[in-house]
Protein backbone atom coordinates (compact mmCIF):
# COMPACT_ATOMS: atom_id res chain seq x y z
CA UNK A 1 0.00 0.00 0.00
CA UNK A 2 2.57 2.44 1.01
CA UNK A 3 4.66 1.44 -2.17
CA UNK A 4 1.35 2.55 -3.99
CA UNK A 5 1.13 5.64 -2.30
CA UNK A 6 4.89 6.61 -2.82
CA UNK A 7 4.52 6.15 -6.80
CA UNK A 8 0.68 7.67 -6.92
CA UNK A 9 2.79 10.79 -5.37
CA UNK A 10 6.08 10.81 -7.46
CA UNK A 11 3.68 10.77 -10.33
CA UNK A 12 1.63 13.60 -9.20
CA UNK A 13 5.18 15.57 -8.41
CA UNK A 14 6.49 14.32 -11.92
CA UNK A 15 3.28 16.31 -13.51
CA UNK A 16 3.41 19.09 -11.30
CA UNK A 17 7.26 19.78 -12.63
CA UNK A 18 6.45 19.26 -15.87
CA UNK A 19 4.01 21.61 -15.84
CA UNK A 20 6.02 24.16 -13.91
CA UNK A 21 8.53 23.62 -17.04
CA UNK A 22 5.51 23.53 -19.94
CA UNK A 23 4.89 27.30 -18.28
CA UNK A 24 8.17 28.20 -18.65
CA UNK A 25 8.81 27.67 -21.92
CA UNK A 26 9.44 30.67 -24.27
CA UNK A 27 8.04 30.55 -27.83
CA UNK A 28 11.21 32.84 -29.00
CA UNK A 29 13.98 34.24 -27.47
CA UNK A 30 16.74 37.18 -28.73
CA UNK A 31 18.21 40.55 -27.62
CA UNK A 32 17.38 44.30 -27.01
CA UNK A 33 18.22 46.58 -29.32
CA UNK A 34 17.47 50.23 -29.88
CA UNK A 35 17.82 52.91 -32.74
CA UNK A 36 21.38 54.14 -32.66
CA UNK A 37 22.23 57.70 -34.15
CA UNK A 38 25.55 58.80 -34.58
CA UNK A 39 26.24 62.42 -33.92
CA UNK A 40 28.62 63.79 -36.31
CA UNK A 41 30.40 67.43 -36.73
CA UNK A 42 29.34 69.64 -39.26
CA UNK A 43 32.36 71.88 -39.20
CA UNK A 44 35.87 72.10 -39.67
CA UNK A 45 38.06 73.45 -36.66
CA UNK A 46 38.75 72.39 -33.14
CA UNK A 47 36.60 71.69 -30.52
CA UNK A 48 36.54 74.02 -27.91
CA UNK A 49 33.76 72.69 -25.55
CA UNK A 50 32.06 69.58 -25.08
CA UNK A 51 30.11 68.60 -21.98
CA UNK A 52 29.41 64.96 -23.06
CA UNK A 53 30.14 61.50 -21.21
CA UNK A 54 28.63 58.45 -22.16
CA UNK A 55 25.67 57.48 -19.60
CA UNK A 56 24.37 61.29 -19.93
CA UNK A 57 20.78 62.11 -20.69
CA UNK A 58 20.64 64.36 -22.93
CA UNK A 59 17.41 66.11 -24.93
CA UNK A 60 17.00 67.10 -28.09
CA UNK A 61 18.07 70.20 -28.85
CA UNK A 62 20.17 70.31 -25.86
CA UNK A 63 23.40 72.46 -26.45
CA UNK A 64 26.52 70.37 -25.60
CA UNK A 65 29.55 72.30 -27.70
CA UNK A 66 30.79 74.41 -30.10
CA UNK A 67 33.90 74.24 -32.41
CA UNK A 68 36.72 77.32 -33.20
CA UNK A 69 34.32 79.66 -35.23
CA UNK A 70 37.05 82.50 -35.88
CA UNK A 71 37.59 81.72 -39.32
CA UNK A 72 33.80 81.68 -40.01
CA UNK A 73 32.95 84.90 -37.92
CA UNK A 74 35.93 86.76 -39.75
CA UNK A 75 34.28 85.84 -43.38
CA UNK A 76 31.13 87.67 -42.16
CA UNK A 77 32.55 90.31 -41.71
CA UNK A 78 34.23 90.49 -44.67
CA UNK A 79 30.88 89.86 -46.29
CA UNK A 80 29.52 92.88 -44.36
CA UNK A 81 31.94 95.36 -45.21
CA UNK A 82 31.57 94.82 -48.55
CA UNK A 83 28.04 94.55 -48.68
CA UNK A 84 28.71 98.08 -47.10
CA UNK A 85 30.97 99.30 -50.22
CA UNK A 86 28.31 98.04 -52.53
CA UNK A 87 25.84 99.71 -51.19
CA UNK A 88 27.89 103.15 -50.78
CA UNK A 89 27.77 103.14 -54.46
CA UNK A 90 24.30 103.64 -54.84
CA UNK A 91 23.53 106.94 -56.63
CA UNK A 92 20.38 108.95 -55.45
CA UNK A 93 18.17 109.55 -58.18
CA UNK A 94 16.34 112.72 -56.71
CA UNK A 95 20.19 114.48 -56.00
CA UNK A 96 21.47 113.30 -59.21
CA UNK A 97 18.11 114.91 -61.01
CA UNK A 98 17.71 117.79 -59.31
CA UNK A 99 20.41 119.96 -61.24
CA UNK A 100 18.29 119.39 -64.37
CA UNK A 101 14.80 119.72 -62.66
CA UNK A 102 15.87 123.07 -61.79
CA UNK A 103 17.04 123.76 -64.93
CA UNK A 104 13.69 122.51 -66.64
CA UNK A 105 11.63 124.89 -64.24
CA UNK A 106 13.40 127.83 -65.34
CA UNK A 107 13.01 126.62 -68.97
CA UNK A 108 9.20 125.95 -68.71
CA UNK A 109 9.22 129.28 -66.83
CA UNK A 110 10.93 131.25 -69.85
CA UNK A 111 8.47 128.73 -72.45
CA UNK A 112 5.49 130.22 -70.94
CA UNK A 113 6.74 134.06 -70.59
CA UNK A 114 7.46 133.71 -73.98
CA UNK A 115 3.77 132.66 -75.42
CA UNK A 116 2.46 135.31 -73.67
CA UNK A 117 5.02 137.49 -75.42
CA UNK A 118 4.15 135.53 -78.84
CA UNK A 119 0.09 136.09 -78.00
CA UNK A 120 1.02 140.09 -77.49
CA UNK A 121 2.94 140.42 -80.96
CA UNK A 122 6.04 141.00 -79.00
CA UNK A 123 8.09 138.03 -79.50
CA UNK A 124 8.67 136.04 -82.66
CA UNK A 125 7.39 132.47 -83.64
CA UNK A 126 11.37 131.55 -83.90
CA UNK A 127 11.79 132.55 -80.07
CA UNK A 128 8.68 130.20 -79.06
CA UNK A 129 9.54 127.52 -81.14
CA UNK A 130 13.53 127.61 -79.44
CA UNK A 131 12.23 128.28 -76.29
CA UNK A 132 9.88 124.87 -76.91
CA UNK A 133 12.91 123.02 -78.00
CA UNK A 134 14.48 123.62 -74.61
CA UNK A 135 12.14 122.10 -72.28
CA UNK A 136 11.83 119.07 -74.56
CA UNK A 137 15.34 118.61 -74.60
CA UNK A 138 15.99 119.05 -70.85
CA UNK A 139 12.60 116.55 -70.18
CA UNK A 140 14.51 114.41 -72.52
CA UNK A 141 17.85 114.59 -70.47
CA UNK A 142 15.96 113.71 -67.30
CA UNK A 143 13.91 110.86 -68.64
CA UNK A 144 17.40 109.44 -69.68
CA UNK A 145 19.72 110.08 -66.56
CA UNK A 146 16.66 108.88 -64.32
CA UNK A 147 16.61 105.14 -66.33
CA UNK A 148 20.22 104.97 -66.12
CA UNK A 149 20.18 105.79 -62.85
CA UNK A 150 18.07 103.38 -61.80
CA UNK A 151 19.57 100.81 -64.27
CA UNK A 152 22.67 101.71 -61.92
CA UNK A 153 20.63 101.40 -58.95
CA UNK A 154 19.38 97.53 -59.81
CA UNK A 155 22.89 96.10 -60.45
CA UNK A 156 23.81 97.78 -57.35
CA UNK A 157 20.60 96.18 -55.65
CA UNK A 158 21.60 92.90 -57.41
CA UNK A 159 25.23 92.40 -56.50
CA UNK A 160 23.87 93.17 -52.60
CA UNK A 161 21.59 90.29 -52.94
CA UNK A 162 24.42 88.27 -54.14
CA UNK A 163 26.26 89.11 -50.49
CA UNK A 164 23.03 88.74 -48.82
CA UNK A 165 22.95 84.99 -50.00
CA UNK A 166 26.65 84.61 -49.18
CA UNK A 167 26.06 86.52 -45.45
CA UNK A 168 23.33 83.56 -45.03
CA UNK A 169 25.90 80.92 -45.60
CA UNK A 170 28.03 82.70 -42.83
CA UNK A 171 25.68 82.66 -40.88
CA UNK A 172 24.81 78.55 -41.47
CA UNK A 173 28.49 77.99 -40.76
CA UNK A 174 28.64 79.67 -37.49
CA UNK A 175 25.85 77.36 -36.41
CA UNK A 176 27.33 74.55 -37.55
CA UNK A 177 30.25 75.28 -34.77
CA UNK A 178 27.57 74.98 -32.44
CA UNK A 179 26.91 71.20 -31.56
CA UNK A 180 23.27 70.38 -30.83
CA UNK A 181 22.09 67.43 -29.68
CA UNK A 182 19.45 65.82 -32.39
CA UNK A 183 17.71 63.78 -30.51
CA UNK A 184 16.55 62.63 -26.75
CA UNK A 185 18.58 59.92 -25.33
CA UNK A 186 21.57 58.04 -23.55
CA UNK A 187 24.79 58.80 -24.82
CA UNK A 188 26.44 55.10 -25.83
CA UNK A 189 29.96 56.24 -26.97
CA UNK A 190 32.10 59.10 -27.03
CA UNK A 191 34.70 59.46 -29.93
CA UNK A 192 36.01 62.86 -29.74
CA UNK A 193 37.47 64.88 -26.95
CA UNK A 194 38.31 68.94 -26.25
CA UNK A 195 40.93 70.29 -27.98
CA UNK A 196 40.96 67.51 -30.86
CA UNK A 197 40.65 69.19 -34.51
CA UNK A 198 37.27 67.64 -36.19
CA UNK A 199 35.70 67.67 -39.62
CA UNK A 200 32.62 67.74 -41.11
CA UNK A 201 31.40 64.27 -41.05
CA UNK A 202 33.46 63.10 -38.12
CA UNK A 203 31.44 60.96 -35.39
CA UNK A 204 31.48 62.82 -31.84
CA UNK A 205 29.13 60.42 -30.18
CA UNK A 206 26.61 57.93 -30.50
CA UNK A 207 22.87 57.97 -28.48
CA UNK A 208 20.22 56.15 -28.56
CA UNK A 209 16.62 56.78 -26.82
CA UNK A 210 16.50 53.67 -24.34
CA UNK A 211 12.63 54.92 -23.43
CA UNK A 212 11.56 52.35 -25.49
CA UNK A 213 13.57 49.60 -26.46
CA UNK A 214 13.47 46.84 -28.98
CA UNK A 215 13.38 43.07 -28.37
CA UNK A 216 15.07 41.36 -31.76
CA UNK A 217 13.86 37.49 -31.69
CA UNK A 218 13.46 34.97 -34.11
CA UNK A 219 10.52 32.34 -34.63
CA UNK A 220 9.96 29.18 -36.62
CA UNK A 221 8.26 29.12 -39.44
CA UNK A 222 5.27 27.04 -37.68
CA UNK A 223 4.71 29.83 -35.21
CA UNK A 224 3.69 32.82 -38.29
CA UNK A 225 0.75 32.21 -37.58
CA UNK A 226 0.22 32.33 -34.20
CA UNK A 227 1.51 35.74 -34.48
CA UNK A 228 0.57 39.62 -35.77
CA UNK A 229 1.75 43.18 -36.04
CA UNK A 230 0.86 44.85 -33.06
CA UNK A 231 0.13 41.73 -30.88
CA UNK A 232 0.29 42.54 -26.92
CA UNK A 233 3.10 39.96 -26.21
CA UNK A 234 5.40 39.12 -22.61
CA UNK A 235 8.79 39.31 -22.64
CA UNK A 236 10.17 37.52 -19.80
CA UNK A 237 13.83 38.99 -18.54
CA UNK A 238 15.88 37.87 -15.46
CA UNK A 239 15.51 39.06 -12.24
CA UNK A 240 17.80 38.63 -9.32
CA UNK A 241 14.77 37.71 -6.70
CA UNK A 242 12.09 35.59 -9.03
CA UNK A 243 14.76 34.40 -11.94
CA UNK A 244 12.71 35.42 -14.75
CA UNK A 245 10.26 38.19 -14.87
CA UNK A 246 7.40 39.39 -17.35
CA UNK A 247 7.15 42.81 -18.94
CA UNK A 248 4.32 43.76 -21.59
CA UNK A 249 5.50 44.19 -25.08
CA UNK A 250 4.22 45.11 -28.41
CA UNK A 251 5.24 42.80 -31.97
CA UNK A 252 5.85 45.89 -34.27
CA UNK A 253 7.80 44.16 -37.15
CA UNK A 254 7.74 40.72 -38.02
CA UNK A 255 9.99 40.19 -41.62
CA UNK A 256 8.96 38.29 -44.57
CA UNK A 257 12.01 37.17 -45.64
CA UNK A 258 13.27 33.62 -43.75
CA UNK A 259 17.12 33.01 -42.56
CA UNK A 260 19.63 30.55 -41.63
CA UNK A 261 18.08 28.02 -44.20
CA UNK A 262 19.99 26.68 -47.10
CA UNK A 263 19.66 28.27 -50.65
CA UNK A 264 17.61 25.15 -51.81
CA UNK A 265 15.07 23.73 -49.19
CA UNK A 266 13.86 20.51 -50.67
CA UNK A 267 12.32 18.50 -47.56
CA UNK A 268 9.60 19.19 -45.01
CA UNK A 269 12.20 18.95 -41.90
CA UNK A 270 14.45 22.07 -43.69
CA UNK A 271 11.37 24.31 -43.97
CA UNK A 272 11.32 23.61 -40.01
CA UNK A 273 14.50 25.13 -39.90
CA UNK A 274 13.80 28.48 -41.76
CA UNK A 275 13.52 31.40 -38.63
CA UNK A 276 12.22 34.60 -39.05
CA UNK A 277 13.12 37.82 -37.57
CA UNK A 278 10.51 39.86 -35.22
CA UNK A 279 10.97 43.07 -33.24
CA UNK A 280 8.75 43.48 -30.09
CA UNK A 281 8.27 46.95 -28.62
CA UNK A 282 8.93 47.46 -24.20
CA UNK A 283 8.49 50.16 -22.58
CA UNK A 284 11.92 50.43 -20.36
CA UNK A 285 11.97 51.07 -16.68
CA UNK A 286 15.76 51.52 -16.92
CA UNK A 287 16.50 47.76 -15.73
CA UNK A 288 16.09 46.96 -19.23
CA UNK A 289 20.18 47.14 -21.03
CA UNK A 290 20.79 46.58 -24.50
CA UNK A 291 22.36 43.94 -25.65
CA UNK A 292 20.60 41.66 -22.42
CA UNK A 293 18.76 38.81 -23.32
CA UNK A 294 14.80 37.96 -23.38
CA UNK A 295 12.41 35.69 -24.11
CA UNK A 296 9.18 36.04 -25.67
CA UNK A 297 5.72 34.38 -24.88
CA UNK A 298 2.49 34.63 -27.34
Amino acid sequence: MKTRLSLIQTGVITLLMLGCNKEKEADASGMFEAVETIVSAEAQGRILNFNVNEGDELRAGQSIGYIDSTQAYLNKLQLLQQQKAILSAKPSVQTQLEAFRAELRTAESDQARIQNLVSGDIASQKQLADANSRVEVLRSKIAAQESVLNTTNSSITENAATVNIQLALAEQALLKCRIINPVKGVVLAKYAEVNEVTGPGKPLYKIADLSFITLKAYVSGNQLEAIQLNQEVTVLVDDPNTKQRGVPGKITWISNKGEFTPKTIQTKNERDNTVYAIKVMVKNDGSLKLGMYAEVRF
